[in-house]
Parts: C-alpha cells; structure tokens; sequence
C-alpha cells in the first residue's frame, strides 16, 4: 500500500496579470524522496516553491503538506518544514549565533536548546571561529551555509531548498551533501531546486521537470529514463550511445526541447 505523499498539488496554479508561470501542476512527493524539481529559468520552478512554503498565494489549486491542507493550516505547516529560499533572507546586523537562535526561538525551541543547536551547527558548517562576525559581513557561501543552518535547526520533516549550493565551495558542498543525505536516512523529505544537474543526479532518487509553467515529467530517475529513451531516438545531439544510459542532463534536453548549438559560431568569436 503507497504512502500518503508529504507533497501534493492539485491544479497548482499562479498568474501574473497575463502571465501564466505555473500552470495546473499535479505533483507528489512521496515521503523519504530526495526529490529534483528542475526546469530552465523562467520555467516556474521558484514560484512553484514560494507557493510550496506559503510565501507566495496560488491563484487558484491546493497544496497538502504533511497531510495538512497549507491554505487552511499554514501555521502548523510551516512549524515543520525548513526552507532556504533564492534570496535567503537574513538578518544581517546580528552575529551567525544570534541569527541562529533567534530562527530556533521561531520554530518554538526553548532559549537553552535554540542555543545549544545553533552552536553544534556553526561548528558543523565551519562558521564558529569568528564569533562576533556580522551576518552582513559574511561571505555569500558563508551566508547559503548559515541560511541552511536556520532552515534545520528545529529538525524538519520537510526540507525546502531553491539553489542551495549556489556559491558554496566544494569543500562546503560536501558537508551540505552528507547532512542532507542524513537527514534522508532518518526519514526527512527533501524538495530542491538547482541547475547543476550532476548534483541532482548525485543526490536525487525521484525528479520532476517544470516548462513554460506546465510538468512535462515526473518519476524516478529510472522511470524518466527509460520514457525518453522510448519516446525519443537517439540523435547526434550528444546523446549517449548504445549501451549507455541517458545522463540527466541528456534527459533534461530532451524533455525541454533543448537544442545543440555547437554547429552555430558568433562572427566575432569565430
């Protein structure tokens, strides 16, 4: 018997005026996923999570999380998933444990536990040996890791991340990837968004791909495989070859219509 989903859409839509960017998007994420939402930008793939997270009103659909309908329960919603949104949004004239305890205090921990976390995790990101460093002064890698940080300090069951190893060293991507990876073998879900694509084939079991506001595809890895492989043959496109399995990023392609430009030359590079 499946699992109830820890993510489900129905008809997820979101206007602007004229524009359409997210377009009736049936989605679920089972729980325990490591889940990759991808798509090319301008695809909808950040509105899609602020709606998600309950920052942004869809303009019309529902959203359960958890089993919990957003729009009706947004407060007890939101006390369980983390969230490092595309601007990340800190506070920048507090120092990192000031920052950190302040968002555990938001989450409902008590001072001495929201404390004790926030030290574990700056220690754990590399980010404790200057005490009295302003969040404003802070490295934008710094600041991913300390937004990171915030987002698991009250142990979510649903992790929510737009872009998160954008500006982070691989040294400290590592890190990010082994406590994300824990956190999946004790049972979290988490929902990520990136455009490096050899990161969410490392990481992801399940992915699905947003275009133009509308989900062109959804499954597991294997899944969106072997329907590419059956729908689509095999061209001088970079494909691979008999034999080889489809990366990611050939799937991706196809999935969008992304063209090889390779025989294309611009007149002054030429």
């Amino acid at each position: 018997m499946d699992l109830a989903p820890t993510i489900s859409t129905q008809g997820l839509t979101r206007r602007f005026g004229e524009l359409v960017a997210v377009d009736g998007i049936d989605m679920r994420v089972a729980p325990g996923q490591f889940f990759g939402f991808l798509g090319p930008n301008g695809a909808g793939k950040s509105t899609t999570i602020k709606m998600l997270t309950g920052l942004l009103a869809p303009s019309s659909g529902r959203i359960e999380i958890l089993g919990l309908d957003l729009n009706s329960h947004p407060v007890e919603v939101k006390r369980q998933i983390g969230v490092v949104p595309e601007g990340m949004a800190l506070f920048g004239r507090l120092t990192g444990a000031e920052f950190l305890s302040f968002a555990g205090r938001m989450y409902g921990l008590d001072r001495e536990t929201a404390s004790r976390r926030a030290a574990e995790l700056l220690d754990f990101m590399q980010l404790a040996d200057q005490p009295k460093k302003l969040v404003t002064d802070y490295s934008h890698g710094m600041q991913k890791k300390l937004a990171l940080a915030a987002a698991v300090i009250h142990g979510p069951k649903v992790l929510f991340l737009d872009e998160p190893f954008e500006g982070v060293d691989a040294i400290a991507a590592g890190t990010l990837k082994s406590m994300l990876q824990g956190m999946i073998a004790r049972g979290a879900t988490i929902f990520l968004t990136s455009h490096v694509l050899e990161i969410v084939e490392r990481l992801c079991s399940h992915v699905a791909i947003i275009h133009q506001g509308k989900l062109v595809a959804q499954g597991s890895l294997e899944e969106l495989r072997t329907g590419v492989e059956a729908q689509t043959p095999a061209s001088g496109d970079g494909s691979s070859s008999a034999g080889e399995k489809l990366t990611l990023e050939q799937i991706f392609l196809r999935v969008v219509g992304g063209e090889r430009r390779g025989e294309q030359e611009l007149s002054w590079l030429g």
